[in-house]
């Protein structure tokens, strides 16, 4: 079957039964009759070649190719309905980004790297964090122009996404000058018994950092493990424990001295990816920032 073939109108009328699970309040909001909605359903249900619903008297139920098909049409009129919206409230002088992170990411890498768009008066901006999955899924939606994680996505046919690499820094053990100042470690030799925070198991760091720790045959003694980045920031600045983090996370208390870098492992890298849709035409101000390879400034 051509696409061409497929009637929209039709399947939209599938959809608003399907929705209230009523024919009868279908015809309602759409302004038709029973009949005539009922014998559009049919030719769609004619021209797709397999029956919608199970029809049982005045009962609908979906099928379980209608129960696939819906969920197709909810994702067609959805988009449908947002880009609606995004007409009406669209201003032709502004442009809106949005923006997905998931929530392990440094807070300091993403406004680093979305800093360009503070100094463009045609954007708004709009930032969500959530887990990587469900901003993924939101992507494939269009309601995100791009997501930013610390892991690339698996390439699958079924969700046709792109992982752009950003870039990548070496974590850092860092901890309060006032009782680390002048103290190098060696990771993990030295790490034995040492009081630590670091990320928690959702994050890949803390993957590398265990597998580190357990082939030197090293048991650092943890403290506090956090998934929140900027969480981990505080602890790393109001505890005296060494913390495990990307300097970026730390960039201000390594600055003014409050923190200072007690050592690194080559080992141990995080990357960054901005993940977008495989076709897409990003907006000028992000394309920019897609084409820009990371600066020495996202780091810093």
């Amino acid at each position: 079957m051509d696409i061409k073939q497929l009637n929209f109108k039709h399947l939209f009328y599938f959809w608003r039964v399907a929705k209230q699970g009523s024919l009868t309040q279908a015809a309602e909001q759409i302004h038709t009759s029973q009949s005539a909605l009922s014998t559009q359903i049919r030719q769609l249900e004619n021209r797709l070649g397999q029956p919608l619903f199970d029809r049982q008297g005045r009962r609908l139920e979906l099928t379980a190719t209608g129960q696939q098909v819906f969920a197709y049409a909810d994702s067609i009129f959805e988009t449908g309905e947002q880009m609606l919206g995004w007409l009406e409230g669209r201003n032709e002088s502004t442009i809106h980004v949005r923006v997905g992170s998931v929530s392990t990411m440094s807070r300091n890498f993403q406004v680093n790297w979305l800093r360009p768009l503070f100094h463009d008066p045609t954007v708004i901006l709009s930032v969500d964090s959530d887990a990587l999955q469900t901003l993924v899924e939101r992507l494939l939606r269009h309601q995100l122009d791009v997501v930013l994680a610390n892991q690339p996505v698996p390439s699958d046919p079924s969700r046709p996404v792109s992982s752009r690499f950003l870039g990548s820094q070496v974590i850092s053990l860092v901890g309060r000058a006032d009782r680390w100042a002048g103290t190098t470690l060696q990771v993990p030799r030295d790490l034995d018994a040492v009081e630590m925070a670091m990320p928690s198991t959702r994050h890949s760091v803390r993957a590398q950092f265990d597998a580190l720790c357990f082939a030197a045959g090293v048991q650092p003694r943890l403290r506090a493990e956090i998934d929140d980045m900027t969480m981990l920031r505080l602890v790393a600045r109001d505890s005296g424990w060494i913390t495990v983090l990307p300097e970026v996370v730390v960039q201000d208390e390594l600055h003014s001295g409050e923190l200072v870098h007690v050592g690194e492992s080559s080992q141990l890298t995080e990357h960054f990816y901005a993940i977008t849709t495989r076709n897409s035409h990003p907006v000028g101000p992000l394309r920019q920032l897609l084409l820009r390879a990371a600066a020495q400034d996202v780091f810093v």
